[in-house]
């Protein structure tokens, strides 16, 4: 009786230990990037969170490239014009505490709600400028793939929408008079 308690403790402590340890790897393992080098923890993409983005910039900037081939010297340049047009330290203290604010159940000023306005204007013109800028370094071949991709993307979300009509259609129950 002794020895059978002794095996059953024995194997259930092995399978314990590989459990965890399995899990334990899939817990610090790192995705490989496609050039065979590794990506650390902070530099995945989609690490942000549930809403995709930080600062108000969704996709991480590259996100229509995907699919269009670039070449090292355009990946360094978007690369030099996301990282010049970073939001400033103050900007995001600012969008910061009003957040805080409206968080903890509080009102937040009319100065407050025009310097936001004002913030937002300002952060819009920067991502067009952005955009524009991104959209010099590409070739005129690209910038076709490019708007390929975005009428692709236009027209599933047409789809979507009308799906969604229509299963809001079914689900309404009729007029009874």
């Amino acid at each position: 009786m002794a020895l059978r308690r002794k095996l059953f403790t024995t194997t259930t402590l092995a399978v314990a230990l590989g459990a965890f340890g399995v899990f334990a790897s899939a817990q610090t393992s790192e995705t490989p990037a496609t050039d065979g080098t590794k990506i650390e923890k902070g530099d995945r993409k989609g690490h942000f969170g549930k809403r995709g983005g930080k600062h108000g910039m969704r996709g991480g900037g590259m996100g229509m490239l995907r699919g269009i081939e670039l070449t090292d010297a355009q990946k360094e340049q978007i690369k030099a014009i996301h990282e010049a047009n970073k939001p400033t330290g103050e900007n995001e203290a600012l969008f910061n505490s009003i957040r805080e604010t409206r968080k903890a159940g509080g009102t937040i000023s009319e100065e407050q709600k025009a310097q936001l306005k004002e913030l937002r204007q300002a952060q819009r013109a920067k991502m067009q400028a952005v955009h524009e800028q991104v959209l010099a370094v590409l070739t005129p071949e690209q910038k076709t793939q490019l708007e390929a991709k975005k009428a692709e993307m236009r027209q599933r979300m047409e789809e979507r929408r009308q799906l969604r009509q229509q299963k809001k259609a079914e689900t309404k129950p009729a007029d009874i008079n």
